[in-house]
């Protein structure tokens, strides 16, 4: 039988795919258990997470705090930590990691800087897991992502992935990367402008797992022949030129005329929020499954704190 032997959750890379097939089947666990009886209801009763969010999150944020609360948890949180917590006084993260770390369970963290959560593990007794840390990784909403590929496509088999818009700049791009190597017969098309192209360490990773990739800049060119299209809002955020952002905003919208040439049984994909790159009228084509997709994260997130808190 497969254990969960990991102490933290800070990067895709760390998942194999035994250790999906876990999360997964405890996921589904979970939405089992939310349809029916509720066994689980008290299984986490005594426990704490801190929620420890340095930038704004809706889904992410919601999404953990309701997973710890229906497991029969508590939950500590500040809304905006740069601005609400001793961050704001100059407290170094190493700090509010050890403070915590007297205080709860479980430390969900969202932090502006890459490679915030990887720091924030190497000292915590407790298990940190990265929500989201800049523009590096994004682990837990790879895990929905995937979790819903896989739902969709039980036999993962030859399948087209289309990850589409900002590929540079965007952290559930990058970290829904490294999952797709556990997969056979995949094939990645990177659709970008580009000033968003995906970075070279990503494509490099692609490379040593042998998953094939190739990069368009038309995404009406491959719209056809494509199983998963995964949009992305472009992040003014993320850019440091507002004339890069201008080449690549709204340049690739999903529009009901392009969803019409899509197989029936493909996927649309979205990691929210959206800004105009899908429009609501897309909500009621047989393809789209993001509002699903966000759901999921509900389940994936009752997983990883079930398994992590469990002994």
């Amino acid at each position: 039988m497969v254990s969960f032997d990991l102490n933290h959750v800070i990067e895709s890379q760390q998942f194999d795919r035994d250790i999906l097939e876990l999360v997964f089947r405890t996921a589904d666990m979970m939405k089992e258990d939310l349809a029916g009886d509720r066994k689980l209801a008290k299984f986490l009763d005594g426990k704490i997470m801190a929620s420890l969010f340095y930038e704004p999150s809706t889904r992410t944020r919601f999404s953990f705090e309701s997973a710890m609360r229906r497991l029969g948890g508590e939950v500590i949180t500040t809304e905006n930590a740069r601005e609400f917590s001793s961050a704001a006084k100059g407290e170094s993260l190493a700090d509010s990691t050890r403070i915590i770390n007297g205080y709860a369970d479980l430390i969900v963290m969202r932090h502006n800087e890459a490679g915030s959560a990887a720091r924030a593990a190497e000292i915590s007794r407790i298990p940190v897991i990265n929500a989201g840390d800049g523009a590096g990784q994004h682990p837990t909403q790879a895990l929905l992502d995937m979790y819903t590929i896989v739902d969709a496509f039980p036999q993962m088999n030859n399948l087209k992935i289309a990850l589409v818009g900002d590929l540079r700049y965007g952290r559930t791009v990058r970290s829904l990367s490294y999952l797709l190597t556990k997969y056979e017969g995949i094939e990645i098309v990177f659709v970008s402008p580009p000033v968003c192209r995906m970075e070279r360490d990503i494509k490099d990773y692609l490379d040593k797992y042998q998953v094939p990739w190739r990069e368009e800049d038309d995404l009406s060119e491959v719209i056809r022949e494509i199983d998963c299209i995964y949009m992305t809002r472009i992040q003014k955020e993320r850019f440091h030129s507002i004339d890069d952002y201008r080449e690549a905003a709204g340049k690739y919208i999903l529009t009901p005329e392009l969803v019409a040439q899509m197989k029936r049984d493909a996927i649309i994909m979205h990691p929210l929020p959206r800004v105009d790159e899908i429009p609501p009228v897309v909500d009621s084509a047989p393809q789209a499954r993001y509002f699903e997709q966000a759901q999921n994260g509900l389940y994936i997130r009752m997983a990883l704190l079930y398994l992590l808190l469990k002994s």
